[in-house]
C-alpha cells in the first residue's frame, strides 16, 4: 500500500518525514508551568507556583532581553517607528488588586469586578456568549458561569479541553485527545447542555478508514485518516459568514469542518511544528500561527468543483514561537504574540500585508491575546493582562496593565459592557467586559473603556 504524507504525495521509506515536535516547539505548544522541561528557563524564571503579582517599577522604553530572547533582527521583525514602550508604569487598574464579589456594583470603568474561581486545575480556554461565560479546564469540565456564580457545566470523557468557540445555541471544545466535541444548548435560560456529535462523525471515520487512500503519514510507522487531528486540538475559529469551523492542531495541520453536516472538507499541513492559534481574517484571509515561528496568510479559493486553502503569503518567520493570533477586522490589523514577550503586527496594504511595529509590554512570552474593539489584550506568563488602544494611523498607547493573577494567563475573552452602557455617557461599543483565565485555577473578571476621558471611581473594599 502506498503511504502518502499529509500533503496527498507518495512517501519513500527512505523519506518518511520524522514528524517529532521539536524542543522548543514542544515547549511552547505545551503548559509551561506544569511541565518539567528545564529549557522553560529560557523565557521565564518564575517557575515555582510562587508568582509575584507585583507591578514592577518604572522603566525606560528599552526593555532588557537575553540574547536567546531578542528581537529578531530580519527586515520583517525590525522594530519600527511605531514601536511601543514598555507600559510599566503606573496605572489606575494596577491598585485595584482586590479580588471576590465585594465591591463589584461599585466598580466604576475601569477595574476589577470580581473572580471566579473553582478547585478543578488550570483554566485552558475561555469562551463568552451572551450572559454566559464557558471555562475550560485540567479536569476535563467545562463550567458555564451567570452573574458571577457557577450557572451550569457538562463533561467530556477524555481529553482538557484546551479550546472552546461559540456558533449560535452550539459549542465546540477541542480537546488534548485530538478531538473536537459539540454541545448544544437548551431550554430558555440555556441551563441544559447536551452532547450532540463529534469532528469527525463516527460515520465518516468509519467510512474514510476503508479506504486506504485517505491515510496520510503523521509519524514513523504511523498512518492516520486524514480528517483527524491525530494530537490536541489547540485552537478553533468560526467563520459565521460561511458555516465553516477551522481547528488548529498540534498535529501540524488545520481542518475545515462543515457546521451543518460536521462534514471535514479540508486539511492542510500548515506549519513545521505546532500550530497555536487559528484566526478567520478579513477579504477571505485565515491566519495561522504556529511555535516554528511563522505567521501565514492563506485564502479560500476555488479549484474547479471543490474548494481549496492556498498560501497567500508568510508574514512571519522567526526563531520563537507564535503563541497567539487576534485580528481587528474593521482597521485589517493583525496581532502576533511570541514566546519572546513580544506583540507584533501587520496592517492591511493595497496588495499584501505590511509589517506595522511591536507592542513591548511583557518581559517573557504572551500566551493569549484578544481584541475588543479598538483594544489590545495581551496575557503573558508573567501573570497580567496588558490593555493597549489603538488610534488613528496605527499608534497605539498602553492604556493599563491588570495585575492580580497568581500564575500565567492563558486565555482571554471578552464581551460588550451592555449594564455599564445603560448609566454611563459613553457608546456601548466602547465599554468591554474581559476574562483573563489563568494556571492559578482562577478567572478574573474585569471592566475595560475604549474612552481614555472617562472618570474613574475608585472602589470601595469592605
Amino acid at each position: 500500500m502506498a503511504i502518502r504524507d499529509i500533503n496527498g504525495a507518495e512517501t519513500s521509506d527512505g523519506r518518511k518525514r520524522d514528524l517529532r515536535r521539536g524542543k522548543l516547539g514542544a515547549l511552547m505548544s505545551s503548559d509551561p508551568f506544569f511541565a518539567e522541561d528545564h529549557e522553560f528557563n529560557i523565557h521565564s524564571s518564575r517557575r515555582s507556583s510562587n508568582v509575584s503579582s507585583s507591578f514592577p517599577p518604572s522603566d525606560h522604553s528599552t526593555m532588557c532581553f537575553s540574547d536567546r530572547n531578542s528581537v529578531d533582527s530580519s527586515p520583517c521583525t525590525e522594530v519600527s517607528p511605531r514601536s511601543q514602550p514598555s507600559p510599566y508604569v503606573k496605572s489606575p487598574w494596577t491598585q485595584y488588586q482586590f479580588s471576590g464579589e465585594q465591591g463589584k456594583n461599585e466598580v466604576g470603568p475601569y477595574g476589577l469586578l470580581g473572580s471566579l474561581y473553582r478547585e478543578e486545575g488550570h483554566i485552558y480556554s475561555l469562551a463568552a456568549s451572551g450572559d454566559l461565560l464557558y471555562t475550560g479546564s485540567q479536569s476535563k469540565n467545562v463550567r458555564v458561569w451567570k452573574d458571577f456564580q457557577d450557572f451550569s457545566g457538562f463533561k467530556s470523557s477524555s481529553g482538557l479541553v484546551k479550546a472552546i468557540v461559540v456558533c449560535g445555541d452550539k459549542i465546540f471544545t477541542g480537546h488534548q485527545d485530538g478531538k473536537i466535541r459539540v454541545w448544544s444548548s437548551f431550554g430558555d435560560k440555556r441551563s441544559t447542555h447536551k452532547r450532540v456529535g463529534n469532528f469527525p462523525t463516527t460515520r465518516d471515520l468509519l467510512r474514510k478508514s476503508m479506504n486506504p487512500r485517505n491515510y496520510v503519514e503523521v509519524r514513523r510507522n504511523r498512518t492516520v485518516p486524514w480528517i483527524k487531528h491525530y494530537d490536541t486540538v489547540s485552537c478553533m475559529s468560526v467563520d459565521t459568514d460561511q458555516g465553516l469551523l477551522y481547528s488548529g492542531s498540534w498535529d501540524r495541520t488545520f481542518k475545515v469542518w462543515r457546521i451543518s453536516d460536521s462534514k471535514c472538507l479540508e486539511s492542510v499541513h500548515a506549519h513545521d511544528d505546532a500550530i497555536n492559534s487559528v484566526k478567520i481574517g478579513f477579504y477571505g484571509l485565515f491566519f495561522t500561527g504556529s511555535a516554528d515561528g511563522s505567521v501565514k496568510a492563506w485564502r479560500r479559493e476555488w479549484m474547479g468543483k471543490y474548494t481549496k486553502h492556498v498560501l497567500v503569503e508568510t508574514l512571519l518567520k522567526q526563531e520563537h514561537a507564535v503563541t497567539s493570533l487576534a485580528v481587528n477586522h474593521v482597521a485589517g490589523a493583525v496581532y502576533a504574540g511570541s514566546s519572546d514577550g513580544l506583540v507584533r503586527f501587520w496592517d492591511r496594504g493595497k496588495r499584501s500585508m505590511s509589517f506595522s511595529g511591536v507592542l513591548r509590554g511583557h518581559k517573557i512570552a504572551v500566551l493569549c491575546l484578544a481584541m475588543a474593539g479598538n483594544l489590545v489584550l495581551s496575557g503573558s506568563a508573567d501573570s497580567n493582562v496588558c490593555v493597549w488602544l489603538r488610534e488613528v494611523g496605527g499608534v497605539h498607547t498602553c492604556m493599563a496593565v491588570l495585575t492580580g493573577h497568581g500564575g500565567p494567563v492563558k486565555c482571554l475573552a471578552v464581551k460588550k459592557d451592555t449594564a455599564a452602557a445603560e448609566t454611563s455617557a459613553v457608546d456601548e461599543d466602547k465599554l468591554w467586559i474581559v476574562y483573563s483565565g489563568s494556571l492559578d485555577k482562577s478567572v478574573k473578571v474585569w471592566r475595560a473603556t475604549e474612552h481614555a476621558s472617562v472618570s474613574l471611581k475608585e472602589p470601595q473594599e469592605e
